[in-house]
């Protein structure tokens, strides 16, 4: 990997963690009440949104399609939180979630979020030594088709019950996603 995309990815991951930041500043971690599918779900709207604006050529909501792949980074990295923690019961007060573990501190929250993006990135490293970059030679539309087939095979892994024969499991394919957006956005800077 070139270290231009190492410089690109940091870039947009440091993009995306502000902007986690800022939402976390406004809403807490009220996203710790989501369980798995419902993040899935989450990312799949915007999977499709973005695909839905790349097939019409038009929007009606201002919300750019760099926003919406900055949107699906951080939902993954609230999943794979989310399976680091575990999904906290809700008790009948709603702002408590097991003795309080719905707010998380913003510096633990700052060390989870590091911790997972590091590993993505260290994937990412990795795939793209054996794929040579492959990603720079394909279209937006299909990075964008990837991560809803990728959003899919999650879905299924969640209706059995996170057990896969061969497959690999959740966690990688939300990597996985996070550097296909990652890819999108580099491109959609690049043209």
């Amino acid at each position: 990997m070139t270290d231009q995309t190492i410089i690109q990815f940091n870039k947009i991951i440091e993009l995306a963690s502000d902007i986690f930041k800022r939402k976390t500043k406004d809403y807490g971690t009220a996203w710790r009440a989501l369980r798995l599918p419902s993040v899935t779900d989450q990312i799949f709207i915007k999977a499709k949104r973005i695909r839905s604006i790349q097939d019409k050529g038009t929007q009606k909501i201002e919300d750019s399609i760099d926003h919406e792949f900055i949107g699906i980074i951080n939902y993954c990295l609230i999943a794979l939180i989310q399976s680091e923690l575990g999904i906290p019961a809700l008790s009948p007060d709603t702002e408590k979630i097991n003795g309080n573990e719905l707010e998380l501190s913003q510096d633990q929250l700052n060390k989870l979020y590091k911790k997972h993006f590091t590993n993505t990135r260290e994937l990412l490293l990795k795939k793209n030594h054996d794929y040579d970059e492959a990603w720079k030679d394909i279209r937006v539309s299909s990075i964008t088709d990837i991560i809803l087939v990728k959003l899919l095979r999650i879905k299924q892994i969640e209706h059995n019950k996170g057990k896969t024969v061969v497959s690999e499991g959740i966690e990688s394919n939300y990597q996985d996603i996070i550097n296909y957006a990652v890819f999108a956005l580099i491109k959609l800077k690049d043209t």
